[in-house]
């Protein structure tokens, strides 16, 4: 999308985007790309009239001897235009696994951490339409579902902070003008020309691929249809997870004949929002993991996945954590267990106590405990506090104290994260 002589364009997006709910403080990463400075630059022009305070971040990876210069670069373009900038290092790679894929997650890992110790719950990220292009290309490739074809989201919570994309419909071409009529520079990654990653490979075919019509603008446009169909869906299998679903100390529990008359895709759907929402973790199970846990439990059989254990139980399919993913973690009872579960009371808590899966031995403990109709499985992973190898208390398997254990955001939490993701 080409922008007017004076650049407008760019501007009214950034009201657009905030005007109806203008942020206190609004963070924005910068890479030193031209997207990133782009975003930084449009930014520091509109948050005065939306009596924002901006603040920028940049993430250092430590990949390569040029990042830090760059970074300390992007410092200088932040402190012309009057906004503080702090810059993150990430440490502690061990050289295993996807580097990319890690350093994506640590970028956001670090970014939303920083954003929420300096009281920022908006984050700005100069994405564009040529990256959702290119994102909808690689998902395709990978045979995607309508989730993947979705693309980039223009706006998500992430570790409880608000990650927005202004200029996800904008072109990286119309930036680059907006900065050159300014006189700001970027800086070039050279990563962008390694022909070994799969987006600078899409990115040296686009021209072909513009020649049978598959431009950023179609491609964005592929995005947001998709978008609009994930809506519906969502919204659907929200309708029946209503119908269907109950919960239970932090387990879901849905109706199996209900879930078997369910639309595959519907079905697919629910079972994932409940194997995240109790397994957590930054992705989504893959889908033919999932299609191959849907048959599983449709045919009565227990089987684990995304840290889940997931079995047939009087009549429902019960969704619980598996206990090998919890079994070696225990925390102060002052913290929170497992990201889901604190100790509840009134009183101050004896930073003595320790929260931790109940397991066999503690489950022996609790005498009373198939009087509450839950599973076995499905009790030796629940929540416990302990004081030394002395069990306290194990309020689902029937044993309760003088302290508790609640759920953190309540059983209403499962039912938003449906339409939230």
């Amino acid at each position: 999308m080409w922008l007017t002589k004076d650049h407008t364009d760019i501007i009214d997006r950034i009201h657009h985007e905030f005007r109806a709910n203008p942020p206190a403080r609004l963070g924005v990463a910068v890479s030193g790309g031209s997207d990133s400075v782009a975003l930084l630059h449009a930014l520091a022009q509109a948050c005065p009239s939306l009596n924002t305070q901006l603040f920028a971040v940049t993430v250092d990876h430590g990949l390569r001897a040029e990042a830090a210069q760059e970074a300390e670069e992007v410092a200088r373009i932040a402190a012309s235009l009057n906004v503080p900038h702090h810059i993150l290092r990430w440490e502690g790679r061990d050289g295993s696994g996807n580097l990319q894929a890690q350093a994506r997650e640590a970028r956001y890992r670090l970014m939303t951490r920083w954003a929420r110790d300096n009281e920022i719950a908006v984050l700005a990220l100069g994405h564009t339409a040529d990256d959702q292009a290119e994102t909808v290309l690689m998902r395709l490739a990978r045979s995607s579902g309508v989730d993947g074809l979705a693309g980039i989201p223009r706006r998500r919570v992430v570790h409880g902070v608000t990650i927005v994309r202004p200029f996800l419909d904008l072109t990286r071409a119309a930036l680059r003008a907006y900065l050159k009529d300014h006189g700001v520079s970027w800086i070039e990654d050279p990563s962008n020309d390694d022909p070994r990653f799969d987006r600078v490979r899409l990115r040296a075919a686009a021209p072909q691929l513009a020649e049978l019509g598959l431009t950023a603008q179609a491609l964005s446009d592929v995005a947001h249809n998709m978008a609009r169909a994930r809506e519906a869906l969502d919204w659907y299998t929200f309708i029946a997870a209503r119908e269907a679903v109950q919960l239970d100390g932090g387990d879901v529990l849905i109706d199996r004949r209900h879930f078997r008359t369910l639309p595959e895709e519907i079905a697919r759907r629910l079972l994932t929002r409940a194997l995240c929402w109790i397994g957590g973790g930054p992705y989504q199970p893959r889908r033919e993991a999932v299609s191959d846990a849907l048959a599983a439990i449709r045919g009565g059989k227990t089987t684990t996945l995304h840290g889940c254990l997931l079995m047939s139980h009087a009549g429902l399919v019960w969704i619980c954590r598996e206990y090998n993913a919890v079994r070696e973690l225990s925390v102060a009872a002052t913290e929170t267990w497992d990201r889901r579960w604190k100790v509840a009371g009134s009183g101050p808590v004896d930073a003595t106590l320790t929260l931790r899966a109940l397991g066999k031995g503690g489950l022996k403990q609790c005498g009373d405990w198939r009087q509450t109709g839950r599973p076995y499985a499905a009790l030796v992973s629940a929540p416990s506090i302990w004081e030394g190898d002395r069990l306290v208390a194990a309020p689902k398997a029937g044993m309760t104290g003088k302290i508790g254990i609640e759920l953190i955001g309540g059983g209403e939490e499962f039912f938003a994260s449906i339409l939230s993701h």
